[in-house]
Formats: structure tokens, C-alpha cells, sequence
């Protein structure tokens, strides 16, 4: 009998299995994040426009800001760009954008720093991952992703794809608003 049931059993996990990852109804943008709730990864890159500046996200202690991954060879940040210099209009919190260099920088800089001057800047500051280890350290599965950050500096909301103006008012607004500004 139990060389029928294990089958059984195996088969019908499988079946739940399917079920869940082939819903229709299920949110792709709801990938769970291990850092949701813990300390934002720190770090000190040299900024996109400056190359002998620095962007660091401890300065921004005891504020809540948003980071934006995005590249240049990303089809869907230039999606997102729009929304972000509307975002960056209203000025509620400072975004602070990651160029991930998928190259190791070969280029890359330039091409985001033309990319910044054609499009617009959203960004109150632009740090250029040239080795992409700092999109690692903060769990990146690909660009655009977006995180908000609170006033203690823990990740409380991870969005994957491109930001939209819904996306920022449904889900990051009343975040924000929950944290308490921090500018």
C-alpha cells in the first residue's frame, strides 16, 4: 500500500505546487525580501556625475529616502524614468539612485552620465556600482528595483520593476507617511 500512497502523495504536492506558482492572481512585484525589516545595506560608491565624490547612504541616517536601482542597458528603467522625475517634483523624500554596471564600468559611466543629461536627473544623489557588488549586498534580481528606507535605517518595502505614479501612491506614500517623513 505504501508504494501507492508516496506516488500519490508526491504527485498531489506537485499539483499544489503548480497551483500556487501558475495563479494568475498572484503578484509577481511580491518577491520577499530577506531585508525587509533589517539594517539597509551601507554603502560608499563614487558618484555617476562626480567621480571624486562620494555617495554613501549614512548620511541619510535618521531619514526615510528611497533607492533606485536601475542601468542604462535596462529596457525598463527607461520605462520607469519618467515616473521618477515626477516623484523627485514632489520632493518628499530623497531618492537616491545605484547605476549598476553590468560590465564592470567599461563605459557605463558615460553612458549614464548622458543618459542623466538627456532624460532628466531624478536623483538627489547617483552612486556608479562599477563591480555591481553593492546591488548584491542589497538582494537586486534585476534593475529597476526600488527600496524605501526608514528614519533607523531598516528596508521597509521592496518593489521590483518599474516604478509607476500608482505604484509610488498606493504602496509607498502611505509607507512613508507610516514612517514619518524624516527630511
Amino acid at each position: 500500500m505504501w508504494k501507492f500512497l508516496l506516488p500519490f502523495a508526491a504527485f498531489v504536492a506537485l499539483v499544489v505546487l503548480f497551483a500556487f506558482g501558475l495563479n494568475p492572481k498572484r503578484d509577481i512585484h511580491a518577491l520577499p525580501s530577506p531585508l525587509i525589516g533589517k539594517p539597509a545595506p551601507e554603502f560608499a560608491l563614487t558618484d555617476v556625475l562626480n567621480p571624486s565624490a562620494v555617495v554613501s547612504n549614512t548620511s541619510l541616517k535618521g531619514q526615510v529616502y528611497v533607492v533606485n536601482v536601475w542601468g542604462t542597458w535596462c529596457a525598463e528603467c527607461r520605462v520607469e524614468h519618467p515616473a521618477l522625475l515626477a516623484i523627485a517634483e514632489q520632493h518628499v523624500v530623497p531618492v537616491i539612485g545605484i547605476d549598476w554596471s553590468i560590465d564592470h564600468g567599461l563605459g557605463e559611466r558615460d553612458k549614464a552620465q548622458q543618459w542623466l543629461e538627456r532624460l532628466g536627473n531624478p536623483y538627489a544623489q547617483v552612486a556608479f556600482d562599477k563591480e555591481g557588488r553593492t546591488v548584491i549586498d542589497w538582494g537586486v534580481y534585476a534593475a529597476p528595483e526600488t527600496f524605501l528606507v526608514d528614519r533607523q535605517g531598516n528596508v521597509i518595502f521592496k518593489h521590483i520593476s518599474a516604478l509607476t505614479q500608482e505604484v509610488w501612491e498606493k504602496e509607498f506614500l502611505p509607507r512613508i507617511a507610516a514612517a514619518g517623513k524624516g527630511t
